[in-house]
């Protein structure tokens, strides 16, 4: 018995075309397949005709049987026969030019041809090499757009012996520009309405041009060939002059045409989108670039790469693999049952019937994730799976490793270029590996899809350093000839000089800092001003652009912070890199370490500080003076690094370095030239513009109010469910205009801030200083004792403002300052007798910081939108001044309205934070308390599409902690819909009124009370989530050790507390995975 093949609701005569976004139609069928499982087949309605789409290996083996299946010509591939026709690509399989040109064109692409082509690939990646090295480190690489050059000059010489010379041009070859608009058409004209094409008469003149401009290159190209013929054995002459080994023919002039295009077209496009998404693979992930970078140092070392070393370097080729397996660049195979019968075909075990002339797509991007296959972290970038041995034990069609594997092609119909690619592929890897170390352009880039009718990462850039103290001026040799002795001899790269500003020389110092939220970079730029007024010219810069160039002979001061143990990301490379040191590499570096953390992450507290702290030392670097930290738990970040600053670090530089320890007379202020005009806004952060699409109160009278807002992400903005959406706030008006109100401005006042040192602040250009204010700095910081004593120094000095200013940088700092959060314009506003300049004012500041929120929404249910839950914080202040203390960024998302925008980027969480792949087999127990319950909200609602979809999904528990069930039980309606369904169970712990959750107060109760069931979900192999603030994270974490020690005793094997400790540090972050905030 048949089982019906789900299919979303459509519109009539046009079915299901509303469902797929012509952009990125990928994106749209892989939402889908998430929807209804990477096990079961989906069905659409696309104007009237059936399409089937399968998203697992299981139904893709099966597809894979060329005795019931062929190639289907459909969809895109179809629409790309109006340019190209039968060439090999887009010919039917049973036709005769096909048969033809397949036969006599496969010995163009032999091992022996494709080893002779070598010299000749070698010669244009040598190209883009210098390309890169003459342009700089700091030169910002368009990634795509380099190795689109890289593969179309590649193609064009080794097989036609024509140079586009794309290298040496500043804009791309037009056939890129042409062949681009007949993909992208192709592929859209594909989900179009007949009807509506023949409207569209500007697009179809645009792809008749660009068709035209295809086959002109493509005949001056023969034209070429045909004046001044040669012998040499490439693809144009076995074209011109081959002959069918079977039919004695010879390739029409029309079909020369149609396969040149087809190869210049398929020889670069497929292999340029696997090189790029090959680097921003190991760019994210620095292990494994580390990894591939020591197998070409130790394969290959400083010489000149040959053919020989092609098969000699075993993981870059498993990173390759790996890359195809996760970013298929041809992402789908589409395929049709045999013709010789007219009955339906049934597969799945005879579960699904396929109509006779119905198409079958396969999902690679999903087939290639399944856990089934590949394990639940089928979703990561890990090479060591496709290894050589663990390769060739893969299931069949899960990832072949012949000229008919799946990323190329499916059997008779696979892609014969597939060696050419493979060996252009490894080689261009191995020459930049080689000669560069790289750093994203944007250390959070989150990759977005651009699909024409292949898919490439969209606005991906990188920087690229020459490796081994290298200069242009030798490169060019050593690629060819190895390195010379002076090359060999050149032990760092010189990224610091000496500037001598005004006519006074000064010392060079490093600056490096990691950071994901600017704290630490604040922290940098403030140590750089206050070099400038020690005779110190600081260069600040992040971490990953000291990787392999740390500065020896000059102060090295590092400024970094750990993230749940991990480095900031743009700093993970220099770490990598700093984990694989060898002897005394650092010998000559003079460094200094400060770290800032949260001590509430124990386990992980100030980890990378102490790493490079500790490597450095190692490895030979000697220490300016002892790591200073700072704990965020404390909130007095910005005064710890000042007292380190001030006490500890310039008295050690000035010991280390011979220089004088005092501070000259430079003000660190900024010159502010006041004017009363106005002027717009220019934020400059990495956020986009997202639009408020609702906005509601979710709690009663109770305080403080928890709210939902629902925001139209930016395109491309694309996330997970478990996420955050981080938001960069303004501040309250009501606070600019304390500061507007304190220093006596007009409210239309405009300024223009000049300054000698580098700052985040707008400079050189008129600013509203009510912009200023709300858009660019930290009103609420608390206080520094430096920001005090400076102060201090503005009112008369034998007044009682100073010395009760004086008593509060000293005894009462801690306890009045700190604790109470008392900011700068607080102090301003309580000590009147200040006559702080507004330039001093505003360089105590820090810029403002985004801040990260749980995404409470699932993309499944819409991926254009998301929602946030929080806690709106609106109290009295501590420091007993009546004044209210208003949190900036909940308050900033509070007054928010619909249809106002706000700036926000997506930032992932935790890999182990986010819902299993095998929803169908592993169960979920999630805990939370207050607005803890975001991004469970978006795990359940997924699991209620799904199970709505028709998946069978194992069980899941949720834990709620809240204040009572009549006002505090947020999105109360949505998960009484969803307990309905079977998605959720659902467990509340009610404070106020324990006798309605069984007695228990707290969450933590709860979960105690139901741990039996807990614990038998554990047992059969469920993943424990937990989000709240540092109370909830501790007592769950300790209940889960109480349940584990008690089932322990149960069974006799009675567990000590070092066992226990041992057991709960084996599952965190596997199993068992934590948000919790602060």
């Amino acid at each position: 018995m048949t089982t019906q093949i789900p299919s979303p609701p459509g519109i009539p005569l046009l079915g299901n075309i509303s469902d797929i976004d012509p952009q990125n139609s990928m994106a749209s069928l892989c939402h889908l397949a998430d929807i209804y499982g990477t096990g079961p087949i989906f069905k659409l309605s696309l104007v009237g005709k059936d399409r089937f789409f399968i998203a697992n290996h299981e139904l893709l083996n099966e597809l894979c049987d060329e005795t019931r299946f062929q190639k289907s010509l459909s969809g895109p591939l179809w629409q790309l026969r109006n340019g190209i026709h039968d060439g090999l690509f887009t010919a039917e399989t049973r036709e005769h030019n096909w048969e033809v040109a397949h036969r006599l064109l496969m010995p163009a692409f032999g091992p022996l041809s494709i080893r002779s082509m070598f010299d000749e690939m070698h010669d244009i990646a040598s190209q883009l090499v210098m390309r890169w090295a003459r342009y700089g480190p700091e030169n910002r690489i368009d990634v795509t757009d380099d190795f689109t050059r890289l593969t179309l000059d590649s193609i064009a010489l080794c097989a036609m012996d024509t140079r586009f010379n794309s290298y040496y041009k500043d804009h791309l070859h037009p056939f890129i520009e042409a062949m681009v608009g007949f993909l992208s058409e192709s592929g859209q004209r594909s989900s179009r309405p007949a009807l509506q094409s023949y409207f569209m008469r500007a697009a179809q003149q645009q792809y008749d041009r660009n068709i035209n401009v295809l086959h002109t290159v493509a005949a001056k190209v023969v034209a070429g060939r045909r004046e001044h013929p040669s012998d040499k054995k490439d693809l144009l002459n076995a074209m011109l002059n081959g002959r069918d080994p079977k039919t004695g023919e010879g390739l029409t002039d029309e079909s020369i045409s149609n396969n040149m295009i087809t190869f210049l077209i398929a020889g670069h496009e497929t292999t340029s989108g696997l090189l790029s998404f090959l680097f921003m693979y190991l760019l994210k992930n620095p292990a494994t670039l580390q990894a591939a970078q020591k197998e070409v140092d130790t394969i290959i070392g400083k010489g000149p790469v040959t053919v020989d070393h092609m098969s000699k370097l075993p993981y870059i080729t498993a990173c390759l693999r790996e890359t195809l397996r996760l970013q298929p660049t041809a992402p789908a195979i589409t395929i049709g049952p045999r013709p010789e019968t007219d009955d339906p075909v049934f597969i799945g075990g005879s579960k699904y019937a396929i109509p006779q002339g119905a198409t079958i797509s396969a999902l690679l991007p999903k087939v290639h994730r399944d856990p089934a296959v590949y394990g639940e972290d089928a979703e990561a970038f890990r090479p060591e799976r496709m290894l050589d041995e663990k390769f060739n034990k893969l299931p069949k069609n899960a990832w072949k490793a012949s000229a008919t594997q799946l990323p190329f092609g499916n059997g008779v119909r696979a892609c014969i270029g597939r060696p050419f690619a493979w060996q252009e592929a490894l080689l261009a890897t191995a020459l930049l590996l080689q000669n560069f170390n790289f750093r994203l352009d944007d250390p959070s880039y989150k990759l977005v899809i651009k699909q024409t009718l292949t898919l490439k990462p969209k606005d991906f850039y990188m920087r690229a350093t020459l490796r081994h103290g290298k200069d242009v001026v030798h490169l060019e040799r050593s690629l060819y000839s190895g390195p010379s002795l002076e090359e060999n001899e050149a032990s760092e790269i010189k990224d610091i000089r000496n500037h001598i500003p005004n006519g006074k020389p000064k010392k060079p110092m490093s600056v490096f800092y990691g950071s994901n939220t600017g704290t630490c970079e604040a922290l940098a730029q403030s140590l750089a001003t206050a070099a400038a007024s020690r005779g110190y010219d600081a260069r600040v810069a992040t971490l990953d652009s000291a990787t392999d160039a740390v500065p020896k002979e000059v102060p090295v001061i590092i400024i970094t912070a750990s993230y749940e143990g991990e480095p900031p990301d743009n700093a993970a490379q220099f770490v990598q890199w700093l984990r694989n040191l060898q002897g005394d590499s650092l010998k000559g570096v003079q460094y200094a370490v400060f770290g800032c953390g949260h001590r509430d992450w124990q386990a992980t507290f100030q980890k990378i500080p102490m790493l490079i702290d500790d490597v450095f030392n190692r490895k030979g670097a000697k220490r300016i003076t002892s790591r200073g930290y700072a704990d965020a738990a404390a909130g007095d970040m910005f005064n710890d690094f000042d007292i380190w600053e001030d006490k500890i670090l310039w008295p050690a530089i000035s010991t280390a370095f011979g220089s004088s320890n005092e501070i000259s007379d430079q003000t660190s202020a900024l010159d502010v030239e006041i004017m009363t005009q106005t002027r717009p806004s220019n934020l400059r952060q990495d956020v986009q513009t997202a639009i408020v699409l609702d906005t509601r109160c979710l709690t009663g009278g109770n305080k403080p109010p928890k709210r939902h807002i629902k925001f139209k992400l930016p395109t491309y903005m694309s996330y997970k469910s478990g996420d955050y959406l981080a938001v960069l706030p303004l501040n309250m008006s009501k606070n600019v205009r304390r500061v507007i109100k304190r220093f006596g401005l007009p409210w239309d006042a405009m300024i223009t801030i000049k300054s000698k040192r580098s700052t985040q602040l707008p400079t050189d250009g008129p600013i509203s200083v009510f912009d200023l204010l709300a858009s660019y700095v930290e009103l609420s910081q608390p206080a520094t004792v430096k920001n005090i004593v400076a102060i201090s120094k503005t009112v008369p000095a034998d007044s009682s403002d100073h010395v009760e200013l004086k008593r509060l940088s000293t005894d009462a700092f801690t306890t009045e300052i700190t604790a109470k959060r008392v900011s700068p314009l607080d102090l301003l506003e309580r000590f009147s007798t200040a006559n702080l300049p507004l330039g001093e004012f505003l360089a105590m500041l820090p810029p403002l910081r985004i801040r990260q929120y749980s995404i409470s929404s699932s993309p499944l249910a819409d991926p254009t939108s998301c929602t946030l839950t929080w806690s709106v914080l609106d109290q009295e202040s501590t420091a007993g001044d009546g004044k209210r203390f208003l949190g900036v960024a909940s308050n900033y998302l509070g007054h928010l309205e619909k249809g106002e925008q706000a700036q926000v980027a997506v930032k992932p969480s935790h890999q182990a934070f986010h819902l299993p792949l095998a929803m169908e087999n592993t169960p979920l127990v999630m805990v939370c308390a207050g607005t803890g319950i975001a991004p469970f909200r978006g795990f359940v609602q997924e699991r209620a599409l799904q199970i709505e979809a028709g998946r069978q999904l194992a069980p899941a528990l949720l834990f709620i902690g809240c204040r009572n069930s009549s006002t505090d039980r947020v999105y109360a309606d949505e998960f009484d819909h969803w307990e309905k369904l079977g998605a959720v169970k659902l467990q509340y712990a009610y404070s106020r009124e324990s006798e309605k959750s069984e007695g228990c107060k707290y969450v933590q109760d709860r979960l105690w009370r139901e741990r039996h069931e807990v614990t038998d979900l554990f047992d059969q192999g469920a993943k424990v989530f937990v989000c709240g603030n540092s109370v909830v994270g501790k007592s769950v974490d300790e209940c889960a050790k109480k349940m584990y020690k008690e089932k322990a005793e149960a069974i006799g094997r009675t567990k000590s507390e070092e066992e226990v400790e041992e057991w709960f540090g084996s599952i965190r972050n596997e199993r068992f995975a934590s948000d919790v905030f602060a």
